[in-house]
């Protein structure tokens, strides 16, 4: 089967510039336009995008470039016969970078100094605030694609890594691997722990009051998973009692975070707008995921990152 038409919805601006996106699937050999909601697309055409939309149903193929799909009916596209594919795979420095980013900061207490300087406040933090990421364990929940990189980053740190995964298969950089029903004793020991596993039924609220207990009263929580992986009032109330020490969130319950959400003011908070995988090459990498799966379709290949 060929493709007729790549058609790259508008949202696809949502994660970056529309004209890049489209400029990069130039090449391919298949025609390429932009379409909002109400484009109709048919069985020749690949549909790029960033949400979900009824009418992509009526393609042949719909790529999401999140490696995310949550927000996709997988059983509407089963019942339907549409091809899902989803962006797993190209985020395997982007984010890990980042979360290499937020546990530096917490250790080295830069989102404290950031947020004072907007004060002119000289104010050096305690000395037994500071410390340093060699030597400190992190819980890495969810061992894929970006699971690995945080987990490769953590240890050439110097870190004692730790992992959960729902196989338990052991990992090159990490000391031990876990399965999902010992989580409680994964995350015991470790100032960090980073979510970077899929939103699935298993996982929805699975950080909840109880395993913050858990975690160690000096322990950060990273969350650039799902925010429904995280009990949200379970989370604000450990952050102000002190059962955990602060936590770094890249997603969130709500999007956007609103306005008069209380973690924006939180000193033992840092926010960001679900921007950990954003690079200025995003469009690119996409591009030739897409374009790689544009020539396997028209062999009569798998697809790679095929959901559905």
């Amino acid at each position: 089967m060929e493709t007729a038409r790549i058609a790259v919805h508008e949202s696809v601006a949502k994660a970056c510039p529309l004209e890049s996106m489209v400029a990069a699937l130039q090449g391919f050999g298949v025609p390429v336009e932009t379409v909002g909601d109400d484009a109709s697309v048919d069985a020749g055409d690949c549909v790029v995008t960033f949400s979900p939309r009824d009418a992509f149903l009526n393609a042949a193929w719909v790529h999401s470039i999140r490696a995310g799909y949550d927000e996709f009916d997988v059983d509407a596209y089963e019942a339907t016969g549409t091809v899902l594919t989803n962006s797993t795979g190209i985020h395997g420095d982007t984010v890990p970078e980042t979360v290499v980013g937020y546990m530096t900061a917490f250790a080295r207490r830069l989102h404290r100094y950031r947020d004072r300087q907007r004060d002119n406040d000289w104010t050096q933090e305690a000395y037994e605030a500071a410390f340093t990421l060699t030597g400190e364990q992190v819980c890495v929940v969810g061992l894929g694609t970006i699971g690995q990189g945080v987990a490769d980053r953590a240890d050439a740190l110097g870190m004692d890594v730790v992992g959960v995964r729902r196989s338990g298969e052991p990992v090159e950089t990490a000391e031990r691997v876990y399965t999902p029903d010992e989580l409680d004793a994964a995350v015991a020991d470790a100032r960090f722990v980073v979510l970077c596993c899929p939103l699935t039924e298993e996982t929805e609220g699975m950080v909840d009051a109880g395993l913050l207990e858990e975690m160690r009263a000096d322990g950060y929580l990273v969350n650039v998973a799902r925010g429904a992986v995280v009990v949200e009032d379970a989370l604000l109330t450990a952050l102000d009692d002190g059962t955990v020490a602060g936590a770094a969130l890249d997603t969130h319950w709500e999007e956007p975070l609103p306005s008069d959400h209380p973690l924006w003011d939180h000193e033992s908070a840092i926010v960001t707008p679900h921007v950990a995988a954003f690079t200025n090459r995003y469009h690119e990498d996409i591009a030739a995921l897409v374009g790689e799966n544009v020539e396997r379709l028209d062999r009569g290949t798998p697809l790679r990152n095929r959901v559905v």
